[in-house]
């Protein structure tokens, strides 16, 4: 009976709360974990997932990796959940990049399974309010090039501590 009352309104966004807080996070993790509170849970996975593996294909010289990495940042008609993830890892380089965008799928994966296993518990979630405004960006956009020059942050790190 009393486990039963700690699944009631189950809030899926928990541990990405406890990860923006977190003093231990770097501030790049910190704010890309604020940025993913209260979006669908499979969209938030599969968007970081595609934004990884578009900035992993561009990093390690794959064919067409720049393209994909460009329609994904100049794409007008999703939100800009991807754009605001993508910049607030911009320009610290590469590896960093990576590592923070890979930190974060592992959280929104885990974030997925604890979903579905409320759902098979038929337990009530706490619902998920899209910090969104807008169903497609409402600003300046990115161009749709794939031959962008890549600057030295693609190529210099300084790997922050974690």
């Amino acid at each position: 009976m009393a486990a039963a009352r700690f699944r009631e309104r189950f809030d899926l966004d928990i541990t990405l709360r406890d990860a923006a807080l977190d003093a231990d996070n770097r501030p790049t993790r910190r704010m890309i974990a604020n940025a993913a509170i209260g979006i669908d849970v499979e969209d938030a996975y599969y968007s970081v997932r595609e934004l990884r593996e578009a900035v992993s294909w561009v990093h390690e010289g794959v064919p067409g990796g720049k393209l994909k990495l460009a329609a994904i940042l100049a794409n007008d008609g999703a939100d800009d959940f991807q754009r605001c993830i993508y910049f607030c890892l911009a320009g610290r380089g590469v590896v960093a990049m990576l590592d923070d965008l890979e930190w974060l799928e592992d959280l929104l994966e885990r974030r997925g399974r604890v979903a579905g296993e409320q759902k098979r518990m038929k337990t009530t979630l706490m619902p998920l309010i899209n910090p969104y405004v807008a169903d497609t960006p409402d600003g300046p956009m990115v161009k749709l090039d794939g031959e962008f020059e890549q600057g030295p942050s693609w190529w210099a790190e300084t790997m922050p501590s974690a």
